[in-house]
């Protein structure tokens, strides 16, 4: 069974997860921890991240070796592509808006739909998935990555073993790297460690318009994404909440598109999507899954009236964007590696 609240209202949510008073960021909204968790399946090692940033931004691991893992989740872009879809290595179009994969290692389910119970198993959707990679099979991606003496050495280096090269280490070995994305150190992160000068008046202004609006009903804990469930299982909400405001169909919110439904079949999670981090989102414009939002200030009033069927006023939505910018945090200084040969 896997964990969801139906969104009645902000306070009705809050009170099936028995939150403790929405007042308090530093009970309800904690800073990013410095590393992600890790699962004992897949533990870390240098070598091991180091062969995972390689795959990363290795194209051989798509159809017609056009596009890497970085093509749509650029981290010199904030983890996103800023495209309302991906086009992936088969020229087809991508179902939803790609999300960010900086503190995708927080997320207890990837994907909009929750599909993926790891980032292990997130790599190995991607790989097959034919909007994506377009891979055939495993071993198509395997022969491409066995044809190269130096990833067979790295490998063995990371994994201890002549025999180390296949399918399911290549995904740890990109799940590992990935969980190096993080971005700590927020000016809100530094706020609630006591750095009371980290935010500004209308920043903090905006932190309590974002609490007495109810956004934090479903946006809060480490990752501002909900409560820290156990790994593969998620936290969804309904989107929208609310039907039959002028968003539905100024956004196409409304579509062929069921979200968890898609998943499961199950008729009760219809239009729920797994609720999204809100950290570092001044930077991964367009929003939603349908990626039809631009700005962030509209992201807000839609997000106001779909999911809490409440009207803010240009000051409230002024402050809360400047709120949300202080999740902004210190992104991963990358240099894009020599490809193995």
């Amino acid at each position: 069974m896997k964990f969801f609240c139906r969104l009645l209202s902000a306070i009705s949510c809050a009170f099936t997860l028995g939150l403790p008073q929405l007042s308090s960021a530093y009970e309800t909204m904690p800073a990013l921890p410095a590393h992600a968790p890790v699962p004992h399946e897949n533990p870390m090692n240098a070598a091991k991240v180091k062969l995972g940033k390689q795959l990363y931004f290795d194209a051989r691991l798509s159809f017609n070796s056009k596009i890497s893992c970085n093509t749509c989740h650029d981290l010199a872009k904030g983890g996103v592509d800023h495209r309302r879809r991906s086009t992936g290595a088969l020229g087809k179009e991508t179902k939803r808006s790609t999300p960010t994969v900086l503190n995708a290692a927080f997320q207890s389910v990837q994907f909009w739909d929750g599909r993926a119970e790891s980032l292990e198993a997130a790599v190995k959707d991607h790989l097959y998935d034919p909007t994506i990679m377009g891979m055939p099979d495993k071993r198509a991606v395997l022969e491409r990555i066995q044809a190269s003496a130096d990833y067979r050495r790295a490998f063995n280096k990371a994994f201890h073993g002549a025999t180390s090269l296949n399918y399911d280490n290549l995904a740890k070995a990109l799940a590992a790297y990935m969980r190096t994305l993080i971005t700590p150190n927020s000016a809100f992160d530094r706020y609630v460690k006591g750095e009371k000068k980290a935010l500004s008046r209308q920043a903090r202004r905006g932190m309590e318009e974002f609490q007495s609006v109810g956004c934090v009903a479903c946006h809060f804990g480490t990752n501002f994404s909900g409560p820290p469930v156990p790994m593969g299982e998620g936290f969804y909400e309904l989107f929208p909440n609310y039907l039959g405001s002028v968003y539905d169909k100024k956004y196409n919110l409304v579509t062929r598109d069921k979200g968890r439904y898609e998943v499961t079949r199950d008729p009760i999670h219809k239009l729920l999507f797994r609720v999204p981090t809100l950290r570092n989102i001044a930077l991964t414009a367009p929003y939603f899954h349908t990626g039809t939002v631009s700005t962030l200030e509209e992201a807000v009033r839609v997000m106001a009236k779909t999911e809490l069927n409440k009207e803010v006023s240009d000051q409230q939505v002024a402050d809360i964007v400047i709120f949300l910018n202080t999740l902004t945090g210190e992104l991963p200084k990358q240099k894009v590696p020599k490809i193995h040969r």
